[in-house]
């Protein structure tokens, strides 16, 4: 039995995962939004509680969180949850609880997730995709999470749209560049884009409800956003190539994206022939905390010095 943590920017999720792969035992509790130490108090105190529920003690411990830890520093950098950045998260868990932890960006626990047993199962190279409140990727290769030698390996997000349009261009991010991946493609980007076009404010399902009946401005933002995501992954799969790509967050839980997005990226993949799969998640909102659990069974990956 292994513990996986999903730390959230709202919520902190914890599972207790069996030798069938089964959850056993799920409690969320809220996130201490802008609290450091009160986010470690909540982790700590989850994890005792996961153990008293179910009778065991000193079990693994995977977490899930936003951002990545430096190879360099060993702190966090790269996340959304400010408070995190520039703290050694890792050593301080281990150190309350009393016991080594393993901790990946929560992408690419999600992609450890759908490539052991979900949507992506039995696929070499799997791309997973975060489309939810920011833009998230994670590379799993053989049931291992690849995290490259910055640990920002599958990091799309911040990288350009593909095959930009001059408006484009000009969109200003959060993270100081222009026309970022993320400003285009996740579920408030959707949003915005409708509202920027002449609507008023409406959930992405909602708009994109709107536009399977025939809703003239919902049709055109959907379509706007079903061009750029299959500009975005077609640029994974021209450098990746993937087996499959699996959908995970808000969006994903479009359906059009699974049949209209692989309709259209023939025309930016460079190959006559594209067999990667665009597949939704297995197991929706737990696949980031399963994945968290899943890499107490993960070895970390050597690296040797280049000469």
């Amino acid at each position: 039995m292994r513990i996986g943590i999903d730390l959230g920017g709202t919520k902190i999720e914890g599972i207790a995962l069996d030798l069938n792969n089964s959850i056993v035992f799920r409690q969320r509790v809220p996130t201490p939004q802008g609290d450091y130490q009160g986010t470690l108090r909540a982790i700590a105190d989850l994890v005792r509680e996961i153990e008293k529920s179910v009778g065991e003690q000193s079990l693994p411990v995977g977490i899930g969180a936003p951002g990545a830890v430096s190879p360099k520093t060993g702190l966090i950098k790269n996340s959304n949850s400010l408070c995190l950045i520039g703290m050694p998260l890792e050593k301080d868990i281990s150190l309350l609880i009393n016991r080594k932890v393993m901790i990946a960006n929560d992408a690419n626990c999600f992609a450890l997730s759908e490539n052991v047993d979900g949507a992506a199962m039995g696929a070499e190279v799997c791309f997973g995709v975060i489309l939810g409140t920011g833009t998230g990727g994670g590379i799993v290769v053989h049931r291992k999470i690849v995290n490259g030698a910055n640990s920002i390996a599958g990091e799309w997000g911040h990288n350009p749209m593909p095959w930009a349009t001059q408006k484009e261009l000009a969109h200003k991010c959060y993270c100081g560049r222009t026309a970022c991946i993320e400003g285009f493609l996740a579920g408030p980007s959707l949003e915005r884009d409708y509202v920027e076009n002449g609507g008023a404010k409406l959930a992405a399902g909602e708009i994109a409800k709107n536009a399977s009946v025939g809703d003239r401005q919902c049709v055109a933002t959907m379509k706007r956003y079903v061009d750029r995501l299959a500009r975005g992954l077609a640029s994974v799969i021209n450098l990746l190539d993937p087996d499959v790509i699996v959908l995970g967050g808000g969006v994903s839980n479009i359906d059009s994206l699974y049949v209209e997005v692989p309709k259209i990226w023939g025309q930016y993949v460079f190959s006559d022939e594209i067999s990667t799969k665009l597949v939704k998640n297995k197991h929706g909102d737990s696949s980031g905390v399963r994945g968290a659990a899943w890499l107490t069974l993960e070895p970390r990956s050597v690296k040797k010095e280049v000469q």
